[in-house]
C-alpha cells in the first residue's frame, strides 16, 4: 500500500510539474510517461486520463496549502502582522506558479477544475483571512470601522482577476504592459495595497518590517 502511495506521489509530483511548464492542452500521458520512466501502460493502472492527473494534482495541492495556512493561523505565538504577511506568502507562494496559460487552459479544457479550484481560492480567501482580520479588529491591530467582507472580497478578486488573462485583456495596452511582472510579485503588491490600508499605524510598521 505504501508502495503504491509513493508511486502516486512520483506521478502526480512529474504530471503537476509538466503542467505547469507546458500548460495542460500540451501535456500528454506519453510526456508524463516518459518523464517518470516508466511505460505508459503502467501509468494507466494508476490514472485512467490527463483530467484525472489534473483534479488530483490540484487536489494535493489545495491539501497542502490548507494545512500550512491553518497551521500559521492556529499558533498562538506568531503576531498577528506576522501572521498575516506569513499566510498570504503560503498563498501566494501556492498559486503563483500556476501561469496565465495554465489557467485558460483549465477554463477551456477543463472547466469543472476550473470552476473547483476557483471557488477553493475564494473559499479560503474568505473563511481563512475573515478570521484572521476579525482578530486582529480585536486586538486593535485593524481599523474597526473596515467593512471584513469587503476586504476578504477584494482580495478574492485580486487573486482571481489579475491572474486571468481575459481580465487583463480589458485594459489599454499601457496598462497591459506595466502589469509584465511575476504572478508571485503581483500577489506581494496587491495584498500589501490592500492589507496596508486596513491596519492600525502600530500594525502597518510591524507589517512592513515582518
Amino acid at each position: 500500500m505504501t508502495k503504491k502511495i509513493n508511486i502516486e506521489g512520483k506521478i502526480l509530483d512529474s504530471a503537476y510539474r509538466l503542467f505547469l511548464g507546458k500548460g495542460y492542452r500540451q501535456t500528454t500521458m506519453d510526456d508524463i510517461a516518459q518523464d517518470l520512466g516508466m511505460s505508459k501502460k503502467t501509468l494507466y493502472k494508476y490514472y485512467p486520463g490527463k483530467l484525472e492527473l489534473l483534479a488530483a494534482s490540484f487536489e494535493v495541492l489545495k491539501t497542502k496549502m490548507t494545512a500550512k495556512v491553518e497551521g500559521i493561523l492556529d499558533n498562538r505565538y506568531i503576531s498577528f502582522p506576522l501572521k498575516l504577511k506569513s499566510s498570504l506568502t503560503v498563498v501566494a507562494t501556492y498559486l503563483a506558479p500556476i501561469n496565465p496559460e495554465l489557467f485558460e487552459d483549465l477554463r477551456e479544457y477543463a472547466p469543472e477544475i476550473w470552476e473547483e479550484l476557483t471557488q477553493y481560492i475564494n473559499e479560503s480567501a474568505y473563511l481563512r483571512f475573515a478570521k484572521l482580520i476579525q482578530q486582529g479588529v480585536e486586538q486593535g491591530l485593524v481599523n474597526p470601522r473596515t467593512n471584513i467582507s469587503l476586504v476578504v472580497m477584494l482580495y478574492a478578486a485580486a487573486v482571481q482577476s489579475l491572474l486571468d488573462p481575459k481580465f487583463a485583456s480589458q485594459f489599454p495596452e499601457p496598462l497591459q504592459k506595466g502589469l509584465k511582472m511575476p504572478p508571485s510579485d503581483i500577489y506581494d503588491q496587491a495584498i500589501s495595497i490592500i492589507y496596508s490600508g486596513i491596519l492600525t499605524e502600530e500594525a502597518r510598521s510591524e507589517f512592513q518590517n515582518a
